[in-house]
């Protein structure tokens, strides 16, 4: 990593560059303003370390011209002044993050890296992808920057250039508004997002002209938009598997779980409309409200109802207000509330997760006479991505094994009458099959037995009574795509919303912990060790603010990848989670598919690069 140090300090910058120098990093160093900026835009660096007070052009001066200039590196500044006033002055002309003086290494270090993480997440995406990108017959060239159809080419702007390559670069995943937003223009003045729409409807419009009568930019409703997958497939097609997903059902499940919840929280708001309209709403009551709208606006998209997330995100709209209610906003408040009852009477909408990363369906053989474990398999087996077939005996199995051979046997030593006869037929099967790996599961749990079950070729020991969950577990780490499991700590206030979250990650080989109570956060982080955390930012007693500081400020935890969950995306409310710590955001209501992406990728990434750091 190359970093640009601009420093006239002579002792600050050769005790800096003899840090950065011991921790890897190639430092190139410029004494004043000008020389800094020159270099910056001649150069090829992956981050700026900046002082404020330099000659000729000072560090706030110089953060401006290079983002006026589209630098888009990030930028580090230090300063000797601690001011709220000086810090916002660097922040606005374009800085990522500040340091105050005297700093601490390990701090100066553990902010390097987070900024150096944060940048790499769009470079990450242009390794080892071709100098073009096509969907059948368009292609768009990334060398001469031109998009063709045929032999026709397509003039596109700018944005519709970037917002094309976004799309084709990313063929499985679904973008919403305030995705496009992040990935195309971060905080540099991003446009709202309903430009969005128009610059997405413009793309249509001259790919058309060029040729191509295909809409391949598709609307995912409620969700955003993705590249159409090609060959084209037929609208019934998607709204079959839909049905059919196994995700689709599981969500489902979540929705029914916590309907009696939804319907308690809705219940809150009716009684602060029948309160407000009576004249007598007291302050316990109106926080309540105002607490379960919030929740409300952050949960009901992702259980299939897009338009009562709005309608409970105007509803927040309107508690927020610190002055008394007028009889135009109370009368307002009581129409949302109505219209949100009459939206959650209707049945969800179909979440659509056709489009999530297909993985490879596994096919299991079950050698077990236990009926009722057998059915929970079957029941959750789709939802893991796997096949299981059940064999209640050894002829069975054995037949079975030489018709389709699975992937993976799940052995019950004492499916037969004795714990020895099972121990045969392990032997049978790692003698006629070694190719197939064997996981054994008995109530027996002495050193003994582990070493027999070992010795015997099993790949994996399971010790009865286990939970559904452990086996799937069990079978997932013998699966060489998912040799990357991972565990994911997600802290919201809001039990549904964990629960779901839950339900969308687990089948993807990760260990999701949860926890509703922020305040216990740092007695969880370290009992569960998590590769990544998901933070809320809006929660009771302790924020997803003040825990992203808590991380970074810790010399073991300082580089653990952070996703925040907000409400709010505006450019304020983002650069104050980014500048606290936060690598990533995703807003509320949570799209699945997005979801998934973003948290894989990030903890991929976060183990490239410690691997890298490693040698």
């Amino acid at each position: 990593m190359k970093i640009l140090l601009v420093e006239d300090d002579t002792l600050v910058s050769a005790a800096l560059q003899d840090l950065l120098a011991a921790n890897h990093y190639i430092t190139t160093l410029a004494t004043d303003g000008q020389t800094g900026l020159n270099l910056a835009m001649a150069g090829e660096f992956d981050l700026i370390v900046l002082d404020l007070q330099i000659p000729k052009v000072d560090g706030i001066t110089l953060c401006r011209q290079l983002r006026s200039q589209d630098y888009n590196k990030p930028i580090l500044l230090l300063t000797a002044k601690n001011s709220d006033a000086d810090i916002v002055a660097g922040l606005d002309a374009g800085a990522d993050d500040y340091v105050i003086k005297p700093y601490q290494p390990k701090a100066l270090l553990a902010r390097i890296r987070a900024l150096l993480r944060r940048s790499s997440a769009v470079l990450a995406q242009d390794v080892n992808q071709s100098s073009r990108l096509t969907w059948g017959n368009l292609c768009l060239d990334l060398n001469s920057g031109r998009v063709r159809f045929g032999e026709e080419v397509i003039p596109l702007t700018a944005t519709e250039y970037n917002l094309l390559e976004l799309f084709l670069r990313n063929p499985d995943r679904i973008f919403s508004r305030s995705a496009i937003l992040d990935s195309l223009w971060g905080f540099d003045d991003p446009p709202t997002e309903r430009a969005i729409t128009t610059h997405i409807k413009e793309v249509r419009k001259k790919l058309k002209a060029g040729g191509l009568t295909e809409e391949i930019i598709t609307t995912i409703y409620g969700m955003g938009y993705r590249l159409k997958p090609y060959p084209k497939t037929t609208p019934g097609d998607a709204t079959e598997a839909s049905k059919k997903s196994p995700k689709m059902r599981s969500i489902n499940r979540v929705i029914e779980q916590f309907r009696d919840l939804l319907q308690a929280q809705v219940a809150v708001l009716v009684a602060a409309k029948t309160a407000l309209l009576a004249g007598n709403l007291d302050e316990e009551l109106y926080q309540s409200a105002r607490y379960e709208a919030h929740k409300l606006a952050g949960s009901l998209g992702s259980f299939g109802y897009p338009q009562g997330s709005k309608y409970a995100r105007s509803i927040e709209h309107i508690l927020e207000s610190n002055s008394p209610l007028s009889d135009e906003r109370i009368s307002r408040f009581s129409q949302l509330v109505t219209a949100l009852e009459t939206e959650l009477s209707k049945p969800p909408i179909p979440i659509n997760l056709v489009n999530e990363t297909e993985r490879k369906n596994y096919r299991v053989l079950a050698i077990d006479r236990d009926a009722s474990l057998m059915e929970q398999l079957l029941r959750e087996a789709d939802a893991w991505g796997i096949e299981i077939t059940i064999a209640q005996d050894w002829e069975t199995a054995r037949s079975r094994i030489n018709f389709r051979p699975p992937d993976l046997v799940l052995l019950d030593l004492s499916f037969s009458d004795s714990e020895a006869e099972g121990l045969t037929l392990l032997q049978e099967l790692m003698a006629n099959s070694p190719q197939i790996p064997v996981i054994v599961f008995t109530d027996r749990d002495t050193l003994s037995d582990r070493l027999t079950v070992s010795r015997l070729g099993a790949r994996q020991f399971l010790h009865k009574p286990a939970t559904t969950e452990q086996i799937f577990r069990a079978i997932c780490r013998v699966f060489p795509t998912n040799n990357t499991e991972a565990k994911v700590l997600i802290v919201d206030d809001d039990p549904a919303v964990l629960t779901h979250l839950k339900a969308l990650l687990t089948p993807w080989g990760l260990q999701v912990f949860t926890l509703t109570e922020s305040e216990k956060f740092w007695d969880v982080l370290i009992a569960t060790a998590p590769n990544l955390v998901v933070l809320d930012l809006e929660m009771p007693l302790v924020s997803g603010l003040e825990l992203c500081q808590v991380i970074r400020q810790d010399a073991q935890w300082g580089d653990l990848p952070i996703l925040v969950v907000t409400a709010h995306t505006d450019a304020e409310s983002l650069q104050q989670a980014f500048a606290a710590g936060a690598d990533d955001f995703i807003t509320k209501p949570v799209l699945g598919p997005e979801l998934v992406t973003r948290i894989l990728s990030r903890i991929e990434r976060n183990r490239f690069l410690t691997k890298n750091r490693e040698k």
